[in-house]
């Protein structure tokens, strides 16, 4: 699941929480399409409240790979103003965060950076910011 997309689910998150998601057939479709698997289905439903079951649903989902923001979107086909909810927060997402910064975060190409230079990464009121900041040591002789 690329950046912006698990941006968006940690930003309603609790919006999404009081929804219960779970209920119907949202969980049968992302098993059909393979975004869950049947040990995911077990350990939700095995929750004893809709939130919890919406909350961990949500703790699953970024760690499901690159189609299941998507699917998950495809799923509510019983909570339409949800759906809408969403592509609206993952469109305003997108002009917040531009699709390079993402590509460069989600694929670790920063990694290579030299070891005198420090990447911080800070959220701005949703908006994203690279800093880099180098490093001077001092030595004493």
């Amino acid at each position: 699941m690329e950046a912006r997309d698990k941006q968006v689910l940690r930003l309603l998150r609790l919006e999404l929480g009081a929804e219960v998601l779970v209920e119907g057939l949202v969980l049968q479709y992302l098993y059909q399409e393979g975004i869950l698997t049947e040990n995911h289905v077990q350990e939700i439903n095995a929750q004893t409240t809709g939130l919890r079951k919406t909350m961990l649903l949500l703790d699953i989902l970024p760690s499901r790979g690159p189609k299941a923001f998507d699917t998950f979107l495809d799923s509510l086909q019983e909570f339409p103003w949800v759906r809408e909810k969403l592509k609206k927060a993952r469109e305003e997402a997108m002009t917040d965060l531009p699709a390079e910064q993402d590509q460069m975060i989600s694929d670790g190409s920063m990694r290579n950076l030299g070891s005198t230079t420090s990447i911080y990464v800070s959220l701005v009121l949703g908006s994203f910011q690279l800093k880099a900041v180098n490093h001077f040591i001092a030595s004493s002789v």
